[in-house]
């Protein structure tokens, strides 16, 4: 029912910046919890970044703090992920999920990163290379 479609992977030098998008059919965006994962073969995936569409509160993992942001436009029902000063080590088919609860940190209600998402994309590849 739920359809995520990634696009904007691609092969790019180290410091150079590429942007993700995330469209979502069948499913309205606005007040869940979106989320950007990674995988490279042999390892586990890998959460990056998240976001509640309602409570705008964003969660990084700390490897990709400063220089990624995650984003959302509710007209265009998409979420986003720019990557600014690309590694060597992002290199990774990177997905996009949804699903989760939001969860109280601190007092406020966030979004999980590494957990809870029930509903995922194909994925889009980026490569970096140095």
């Amino acid at each position: 029912q739920v359809q995520l479609v990634e696009s904007g992977g691609g092969s790019v030098q180290a410091g150079g910046s590429l942007r993700l998008s995330c469209v979502a059919s069948g499913y309205e965006i606005l007040g869940k919890c979106m989320a950007w994962f990674r995988q490279v073969p042999g390892k586990e995936r890998e959460g990056v970044a998240s976001l509640g569409t309602g409570s705008l509160v964003t969660s990084y993992t700390d490897s990709v703090k400063g220089r990624f942001t995650i984003s959302h436009d509710n007209a265009k029902n998409a979420v986003y992920l720019q990557m600014n000063s690309l590694k060597v080590e992002d290199t990774a088919m990177y997905f996009c999920a949804t699903g989760a609860v939001a969860h109280r940190r601190g007092g406020e209600i966030a979004c999980p990163t590494s957990s809870g998402y029930t509903d995922w994309g194909q994925g889009t590849q980026v490569t970096v290379s140095s």
